[in-house]
């Protein structure tokens, strides 16, 4: 979710650029950063950097070329944040046009490619990335296990775990997933639950956020997407219809047809029917809890496509790795230093969850 101060910054930007306050406004956004951190690496803050350092870049006599590969830079930023963002779009290829016409690359490196040839500059590049890209396929996981690469204070992650969401077996959960996922609620939120052998369970958007303190973590979440439960002015009251797709063949025959539990499934925690809300859990490595089935929503299964300290692993192997960090102990399940979650990336119906694993 975007905290209402960093929207606040971003309109108080602005409207200082369309004042021609250019360097308040960069004052400004930087001020957003130092305050609301990593929720303010945000495509609409890199596009309002790129207009502001734009219009500085036009006010100087001659043009400061700099400025404008600057502003350049951060469109790019942007567009890395969301290649969907209209205006950083349009703002880009504007001022590519405007640089093309000035004779102005977006880099003031030598240049490495010329009417399609590789220069001197370009072919000592290539066999430079060769050798490299050849040493950090070999290196890269026990380089960054032992300078610990990634941490909380990192853009970077230590894993993605891939998940293939059901939209037709749980089209209301998937939403609604999707939705927090897309707003960033999940940003920052940590596994608080953990049974090695039976499944991790996370996604507490209200109380769940790492490091966990107190005792709350597990109680809260709510649907983003109101449907018909709950009080409609208040968010928070929110829950999700349980969509069973799961039934056994005949009573007590043990056989299953459907959408049901088996390891690497994704499904909706809730506290009795119709309750689910933003907590999930995942079943763990060679889990089959059965008794699960028909009671809890099953929305998604992990793929094989994963990474875990830029290798590539299967994704229950993964989930595996989270179940195997320590707990507080005596029948505790909370782990003493959580794995939690990064960001989350929604393509269609697959979900990129970046993982950080302290």
């Amino acid at each position: 979710m975007i905290p209402s101060g960093l929207k606040e910054a971003w309109e108080t930007a602005e409207k200082q650029i369309d004042a021609g306050e250019h360097d308040d406004a960069l004052k400004t956004l930087r001020a957003s950063w130092s305050e609301h951190g990593d929720k303010a690496n945000h495509a609409n803050t890199w596009t309002l950097v790129g207009d502001a350092k734009q219009a500085l870049a036009d006010g100087s006599s001659p043009v400061n070329r700099k400025m404008l590969r600057e502003a350049s830079k951060a469109y790019q930023s942007a567009l890395k944040k969301d290649p969907k963002h209209r205006d950083a779009r349009r703002a880009s290829n504007a001022l590519q046009a405007k640089m093309d016409g000035l004779g102005i690359r977006t880099s003031s490196l030598p240049k490495l490619i010329d009417d399609g040839t590789p220069t001197i500059y370009g072919l000592l590049s290539i066999m430079l990335v060769g050798m490299l890209l050849l040493s950090s396929i070999k290196y890269m996981p026990e380089i960054k296990a032992a300078l610990h690469f990634t941490s909380e204070e990192s853009s970077d992650w230590d894993a993605t775990l891939v998940i293939e969401l059901d939209s037709q077996a749980a089209p209301k959960t998937v939403d609604s997933f999707k939705d927090h996922a897309r707003n960033g609620r999940y940003d920052g939120i940590a596994f608080h639950r953990v049974i090695d052998g039976f499944m991790v369970q996370g996604g507490d958007i209200e109380n769940g956020a790492y490091p966990l303190t107190g005792g709350g973590a597990g109680s809260g979440g709510y649907s983003a997407i109101w449907y018909g439960q709950g009080d409609q002015n208040d968010i928070t009251t929110w829950t999700i219809p349980d969509e069973f797709d799961c039934a056994e063949t005949s009573e007590g025959s043990g056989q299953w047809v459907g959408t049901c539990h088996v390891p690497g499934a994704l499904s909706m925690a809730n506290s009795g029917p119709n309750t689910g809300g933003s907590q999930f859990y995942i079943v763990d490595k060679d889990s089959t809890p059965s008794h699960l089935n028909g009671a809890h929503t099953i929305f998604g299964l992990v793929t094989d496509d994963s990474t875990y300290l830029g290798s590539g692993i299967g994704g229950i192997e993964l989930v595996d790795k989270i179940s195997l960090v320590p707990t507080i102990g005596g029948g505790d399940d909370k782990p003493l230093n959580p794995p939690y979650i990064h960001s989350i990336e929604i393509d269609g119906n697959m979900a990129y969850m970046h993982l950080i694993i302290p």
